[in-house]
């Protein structure tokens, strides 16, 4: 059976960091690509950051370049999302999630986790 599980949100004032942790399981890991998305109240879900599998090729979204890095342990299966300097604007549940392919759209991705909520106070 196929499962992405997330944790490591939480409560964190304006320059703080946190690290999301998405443990996958069976075939969500067999996966070419592993991303992370977002979606704050009254947003859209957005693309956050997405890491390939074999190879290690990485993708950050402008607005997160420099105070977000993705990366994986795949002995563990375990995707990260490592937020430093979080802004209030960085507030939102983030979602894992893993597909065939490396896209910025959510829909082209199989599996995804059920979200962890992160949020930022000033």
């Amino acid at each position: 059976q196929a499962q992405l599980v997330e944790s490591g949100g939480g409560l964190v004032q304006a320059g703080g960091s946190l690290r999301l942790s998405c443990v996958a399981s069976g075939r969500a890991f067999s996966r070419f690509a592993m991303g992370w998305f977002r979606q704050a109240p009254g947003k859209e879900r957005e693309f956050v950051a997405a890491i390939i599998l074999s190879g290690g090729s990485t993708y950050v979204r402008d607005s997160v370049k420099g105070r977000f890095t993705i990366s994986t342990d795949n002995a563990k299966n375990t995707v990260y999302l490592q937020m430093n300097t979080l802004k209030p604007e960085d507030t939102a549940v983030y979602y894992c999630l893993s597909g065939s392919y490396y896209s910025t759209s959510i829909d082209d991705y199989q599996y995804r986790g059920q979200g962890t909520q992160v949020t930022v106070s000033s």
